[in-house]
């Protein structure tokens, strides 16, 4: 089994923006990303946490993915077949923000076997504290 934590931080929303992974697998040595985008949004470094962790599996995975982001787990849990059916449009008939991220992050888990988790952001919990250290250590190195 495989559990994976994500997440993504901005200076500024929109801003310099940076997401982090923490991959863990049984008898392994943990595995660390990180990258971002010099204007962006947190939400989008959310997705591309989410989607940067699940790229690094070319095989069919069973996998937790824990997020301290409401709006990705929400988003893919409760939102998006909705989204889909509705041509890529809001409950308010609004484009939906990101809609790119979402279609990749879409086609991504689609590949896997995911089990997704929230836990509350800067509360302790060490791989969440992990991947935000990521994320904001690439912003400072842009």
């Amino acid at each position: 089994m495989i559990k994976i934590y994500t997440d993504g931080a901005c200076s500024g929303n929109p801003g310099i923006g940076g997401w982090g992974v923490v991959i863990l697998e049984n008898n392994k040595e943990d595995i660390f990303l990180n990258g971002g985008d010099a204007n962006t949004t947190n939400n989008r470094m959310e997705l591309k946490a989410a989607i940067e962790a699940l790229k690094y599996f070319k095989d069919k995975q069973d996998i937790t993915l824990v997020t301290d982001s409401k709006y990705v787990k929400d988003g893919i849990q409760s939102w998006i077949q909705n989204w889909k059916k509705n041509g890529w449009k809001t409950a308010a008939k609004k484009p939906v923000k990101n809609k790119e991220l979402w279609i990749e992050l879409d086609d991504l888990i689609a590949r896997h076997s995911i089990t997704w988790e929230w836990v509350k952001g800067h509360a302790g919990n060490t791989y969440n504290e992990k991947a935000d250290y990521l994320a904001r250590r690439f912003i400072e190195k842009i």
